[in-house]
């Protein structure tokens, strides 16, 4: 896989707290990085799916065995 540099401003003390968590996993910032990006984008990409196939079921509708037809009254359901 191809790499890219990129520019990436982050605070001191957040700089800090990563190098010593990436030396503590044996690992580097930029894994670090990478990772937590790879996870958020698959995580976006996900949900846009869900959301479409969702929309696309509420565009189709549900099968609920009436075939369109309503066999009740709304008094039927409500009685008192």
């Amino acid at each position: 896989m191809e790499k890219q540099n990129i520019t990436l401003s982050l605070s001191k003390e957040v700089l800090r707290r990563v190098k010593v968590l990436a030396a503590e996993q044996d690992t580097s910032v930029t894994a670090i990085m990478e990772k937590l990006l790879s996870d958020y984008a698959t995580h976006h990409e996900g949900y846009s799916q869900a959301r479409q196939d969702h929309l696309e079921l509420i565009k189709s509708g549900l099968d609920l065995g009436t075939n369109g037809v309503v066999s009740w009254a709304r008094e039927d359901l409500h009685e008192r």
